[in-house]
């Protein structure tokens, strides 16, 4: 059909119908990444190759069950994902379903650093040992859910809490998710670098252990030495002075940030372009 006989107002509105959808599946998947409706999305997809497969081999039986799972699947993701349903269903209702402010999240990373600083300085000072880790683009909820879930806003106060030697929970890791403490005497995986440091201790390798999986960022405080060090991607920041491991903490987190939200789409344009 030529352009001409195509209505000008049909064709913008097919437009903006495909990009809202668009941006409403990339919504979902962002709310979604690193928690466990990622394993049911990743089983809804076995389900329909499977049925896929088996219609195309003639496998009538395991057709018709992969049918009945697809046809009452969705019945079953209500009951199952009831409360995580309710809260974004009360969201939307405060309309802060796909609001995010740029501002909001910036000051949030600038708590997290101050909080994160003060924390490791007044340990580090008292050599007490400590192990914490924010995570990134990659979703930590397995680790999370190896400890003791506490979902607390972000403090320096708690941070030095948590790791006072002999408490219930100072045992292990402390994992932050977005901006949030959110579980304590989390259990992480140790390195197995055969390169790691002999006067390196379990909290090192685990943070290594991390760091080498995920694109976390790991902080340890050595209540040996008082040391506090960084690491991510494999790699360990030793021996950081406060400014030093401020300076680290800006560097990926703020940049990171910055970085994630020029991707975002965006409904007003920004002054100074």
């Amino acid at each position: 059909m030529p352009f001409g006989d195509f209505p000008i107002l049909d064709y913008l509105s097919n437009i903006i119908d495909i990009l809202l959808v668009w941006y409403v599946i990339y919504k979902i998947i962002v709310v979604i990444r690193g928690t466990k409706a990622v394993q049911l999305v990743n089983g809804i997809i076995v389900i329909v190759v499977i049925r896929m497969i088996s219609q195309f081999l003639g496998l009538n039986t395991l057709y018709w069950i992969m049918d009945q799972a697809l046809k009452w699947g969705p019945l079953a993701v209500i009951i199952i994902f009831q409360p995580e349903l309710r809260r974004a269903l009360e969201q939307l209702g405060r309309g802060r379903l796909f609001a995010r402010s740029g501002s909001d999240e910036e000051d949030k990373q600038t708590k997290l650093i101050e909080s994160i600083s003060k924390a490791t300085d007044y340990m580090a000072k008292r050599r007490i040992g400590a192990l914490l880790s924010i995570e990134r683009e990659t979703g930590m909820g397995d680790y999370i859910e190896t400890g003791i879930p506490l979902h607390a806003g972000i403090s320096s106060e708690l941070l030095i809490n948590i790791f006072i030697p002999n408490t219930p929970l100072h045992d292990g890791a402390v994992i932050i998710q977005k901006g949030q403490v959110a579980a304590a005497a989390c259990y992480l995986p140790l390195s197995e670098s055969p390169f790691i440091s002999k006067e390196l201790g379990t909290r090192h390798r685990a943070a290594l252990g991390i760091s080498e999986v995920t694109d976390s960022l790991t902080i340890v405080v050595s209540e040996e030495t008082g040391s506090v060090s960084l690491t991510k991607n494999g790699e360990l920041h030793r021996d950081l002075k406060q400014d030093a491991l401020k300076e680290l903490l800006e560097k990926e987190l703020k940049g990171h940030s910055r970085d994630t939200s020029s991707t975002r789409w965006k409904w007003r344009g920004k002054k100074n372009g």
